[in-house]
Formats: C-alpha cells, sequence, structure tokens
C-alpha cells in the first residue's frame, strides 16, 4: 500500500518494479533532502538574536551578500552547467531571488527583532499549509489534487497552535512593563509579509525545477547566490549612504561586533542559504509541492529548537502544546494523498 501511494504521488504505473523502485528511492530522498533543508533554514532565526544590535537590514544583506560571495567560486566549478543557462533561467533567479531570499528574510528579520523568535517561526509555520492550499489551487494538473474536506482538519490543527503560542506570548508581553505592545504587532503582520514571499517562492522555483529535470539542483543554487549577489551589493551600499547621511547609530561598514557579523553572516550564507537551497532544490525535483511544501515544518521545529536553546529554558506547556498542535497538523497533512 505504502508503495503504491508512492506511486500515485509521481504519477507513474505501479505495475512497474523497476519504476517503483526509483520512485520509492526518490521519495525517500525528497523526504531526507526536505529535513536536511529545514535543519540548515532553522538557523537563520538565529541569526537575529544573537546579533539583536544590529538592524534587520544588515542582517539581510549581509546574509545574502556572503550567500553570493560563496556563489562564485562555486560558480567557477560549474561553469560549464552554469553556460548553459539562458537570459530566461537568470531572470527567474533573479526574480526568486528578490523575493524569496531578500524580500522574505528583510520581512522575517525585522520580524524577529520585533516579536522575538517563537512567535514569527510559528507565523512561518504555518508555510506548509499554506503552501499546500496554494499547489492544490495552482499545481493540481501536475501533482495531482488533494481532497479539500482531508485538507480541513490538519489546517485547523495548525491554527489552534498558533492560538496557543500567541496566548503565551502575548501574556508575557502585556507582563513585562518595558515590553512594546505596537512593535509586537508590527512583527507579526511582517512575519505573515514573510509567509506570502515563501508561499510564492517554492512554487515558482518548484515549476523551475520541474521543468528542467536535466539540470542539477546543485547549480541551480549558485546561479540563486549569483543572482543574489548585486541584489545584497546594492542594498548594502544603499543602506551604508543612508546611515551615514542620517548619522545612524550602528558603525559602518560591518558595525560594532564586525568580526561576529562577519563570522555568523559567512556561515548562515553557506549553510542556510547554499546548502538549504541546494537541499531544497533536490526535494522540489523529487517531490510533489504540495507534498514538499509540508515539510518545511522541520524547519520549524529546528527553529523553534535553536531559539529556546539560545534562550536557555524549556517552553512553557501551552506553548508546547501550540508545537505538538503544529507538528500533529502538519504530519496530518502529509499523510493526504493526491486523487
Amino acid at each position: 500500500m505504502a508503495q503504491l501511494a508512492i506511486a500515485r504521488l509521481a504519477h507513474l504505473n505501479p505495475l512497474r518494479g523497476n519504476d517503483m523502485q526509483h520512485n520509492t528511492s526518490a521519495f525517500w530522498g525528497g523526504i531526507f533532502f526536505s529535513l536536511a533543508a529545514g535543519m540548515m533554514w532553522g538557523l537563520v532565526f538565529v541569526g537575529p538574536l544573537m546579533l539583536p544590535e544590529y538592524p534587520a537590514a544588515l542582517h539581510t544583506f549581509g546574509r545574502y551578500l556572503a550567500f553570493g560571495v560563496i556563489a562564485l567560486p562555486l560558480a567557477f566549478v560549474d561553469r560549464a552547467e552554469i553556460k548553459r543557462l539562458s537570459r530566461a533561467d537568470w531572470l527567474a533567479a533573479l526574480k526568486l531571488a528578490a523575493i524569496g531570499n531578500v524580500l522574505y528574510y528583510l520581512f522575517l528579520a525585522s520580524a524577529i527583532q520585533r516579536a522575538g523568535g517563537a512567535l514569527p517561526t510559528m507565523i512561518i509555520g504555518t508555510l506548509p499549509v499554506v503552501i499546500a492550499i496554494s499547489a492544490n489551487v495552482l499545481n493540481h494538473q501536475r501533482d495531482g489534487h488533494f481532497p479539500w474536506r482531508k485538507m480541513a482538519p490538519p489546517l485547523v490543527l495548525i491554527l489552534l497552535g498558533i492560538a496557543c503560542v500567541n496566548h503565551v506570548e502575548w501574556n508575557a508581553l502585556l507582563q513585562n512593563p518595558q515590553a512594546d505592545t505596537g512593535r509586537y504587532i508590527t512583527g507579526a503582520v511582517l512575519a505573515v509579509g514573510a509567509v506570502i514571499c515563501w508561499t510564492w517562492y517554492p512554487l515558482k522555483n518548484a515549476d523551475w525545477l520541474r521543468g528542467h529535470p536535466e539540470r542539477n539542483p546543485r547549480v541551480w543554487a549558485t546561479a540563486q547566490g549569483l543572482a543574489t549577489l548585486p541584489l545584497a551589493l546594492l542594498g548594502y551600499t544603499a543602506y551604508w549612504l543612508w546611515s551615514h547621511i542620517t548619522h545612524g547609530s550602528i558603525p559602518m561598514p560591518l558595525g560594532p561586533r564586525p568580526l561576529e557579523f562577519i563570522g555568523l553572516m559567512m556561515a548562515i550564507g553557506l549553510f542556510a542559504s547554499w546548502l538549504g537551497t541546494l537541499c531544497w532544490n533536490a526535494a522540489s525535483q523529487r517531490l510533489p509541492t504540495a507534498l514538499a511544501g509540508q515539510l518545511i515544518v522541520f524547519e520549524t521545529l529546528a527553529a523553534l529548537g535553536y531559539a529556546f536553546l539560545l534562550r536557555g529554558q524549556w517552553p512553557e506547556p501551552l506553548m508546547l502544546a501550540g508545537i505538538v498542535l503544529l507538528v500533529a497538523g502538519v504530519m496530518g497533512g502529509v499523510r493526504i494523498k493526491p486523487a
């Protein structure tokens, strides 16, 4: 039965033994790459918490400037494949870089600095269901249609999980006399903006990858890094000039802790940006978008684990219940098979 379900997911004939063995391997390979991508991407929630005095713009442009610099030698290694990319391919990479990388992380870093790590993480945690719904509407002819009545229970569980976390965070905010409720609400709104950006990204990224099955996912990750480099360089330069004109409090170009900033940006650029994108590309080539999108729960779990580890504390019971509801909702969504 499990092999038959896997065959239906990829629209292969379940009677062909060789195809079934290959497809089973591709399915579990996709699960593994999704897990690896989530573990890498969870690191992006740590940066703003480790360097809270750095504005979100520096976190964003610094991370993707590092991503672009790391992509340069990798592009030289894969220069033959890079040269095969057409003008349309580079335009697609630029769009993915601008919205899925720069704009997304600008929203996310700003949200984390305003609302802390837990709430933005849980709002981002809705991505599995949001992407599943979006893919179900847009990609049902390619990937199969997921029954709406079966998708409703997981969605309800996830919404209940977010409500539990919000309740805990909101009570903690109200009990803090120095807390700024306006910043907390703004952070939540920015996190929603990040969700919109990253709902668009995996759908368009999967469209390109599924339309070019012969292309190496590593090369496409490197191409996105190259496309990100001029955007990050332009953004970093613009912020530097704006800070100089307005006499900003952060010493430019590398801020008050330059060595820590460079080290953290390079680490996030390598692991979260390039390696995370590579793993996600590999998963997107192996799994339907609606299923791959739901597995972003691995990012949510990793980010929550990193955030509480950094805090040095265990989640409160209600927040822990919210995490359990979130995981249960997404795991329930993963079990749904397309018609």
